[in-house]
């Protein structure tokens, strides 16, 4: 992997990281293009370089971060991030395999983008409207809907969380900020857990190029968090649910067409 490399997929990770488009996805489907997606390293890039992005949220919400009297909100998060933690380690090996499979992640993004253009409708009428009023088994149960992201690459963390947090009765600003806050300790567990299995790759120039797309990523995910809630507020799902509709559509037709997808 090179420095451009790098740039490309981090610059993918700041922007995609808090959409509903699934970041995994697209970082793993742009390595596939750039022939570098069975590279070992890379894998690890994918994953590594979405604390970049999560450390932007600490710094936009930092005085909800460091509020030592506010020990629920922490407590809240802890609950929240159980469900994935445990799955995620039991099922390591099928979403790593799951991760190297374009294919797979194609058909995700395309069932999910139908769900998003309908999901709107779904859940109307909403009354919590800030983090404080979530209960602790809300939080739980929006953990929950975490874990199908974490098992199904593709799907998409935050739009998993979103949703979750809309049938527990969250409007979309409200969904969306605890999507953030859920990405914090889920995405530190995840990197720090491949960091370690995958420390033999961490040479003197794999160690440069990271923290170059830490830095990246952590730069664009600022831009994008703060974009996001008003579009969200304002223009629903269904624009993300087209957009994943056309990226799938467009990966099964190459499938189909027989091009080999990790080499486009």
């Amino acid at each position: 992997m090179n420095y451009l490399q790098a740039l490309i997929l981090a610059i993918i990770e700041g922007l995609t990281e808090f959409l509903p488009v699934s970041s995994t996805g697209h970082m793993v489907l742009t390595s596939s293009i750039m022939g570098i997606a069975h590279d070992d390293f890379v894998k690890l890039f994918t994953v590594a370089i979405q604390l970049g992005a999560i450390l932007a949220v600490v710094v936009v919400y930092w005085k909800k971060f460091i509020n030592l009297n506010s020990i629920d909100f922490y407590v809240k998060l802890a609950i929240a991030v159980v469900p994935a933690l445990i799955f995620g380690y039991l099922l390591n090996n099928f979403i790593d395999d799951k991760l190297g499979n374009p294919i797979f992640i194609a058909i995700v993004l395309f069932l999910g983008g139908i769900i998003l253009l309908f999901i709107d409708r779904f859940f109307k009428n909403p009354t919590i409207t800030s983090e404080s009023e979530i209960s602790y088994p809300k939080a739980f149960k929006i953990g929950l809907y975490q874990v199908l992201a974490v098992c199904f690459p593709g799907l998409s963390r935050s739009a998993a969380t979103i949703i979750g947090g809309m049938q527990q009765k969250l409007t979309k600003s409200a969904a969306a900020e605890f999507s953030f806050f859920l990405a914090v300790p889920t995405m530190i567990a995840a990197t720090g857990y491949k960091l370690l299995k995958g420390h033999e790759l961490l040479n003197a120039q794999n160690i440069k190029i990271l923290l170059f797309g830490n830095a990246i990523a952590f730069i664009v995910a600022i831009i994008a968090i703060k974009s996001f809630i008003n579009f969200l507020t304002k223009h629903g799902f269904r624009i993300f649910g087209w957009y994943r509709i056309v990226v799938g559509l467009l990966i099964i037709g190459l499938y189909l067409a027989g091009v080999e997808i990790n080499v486009f």
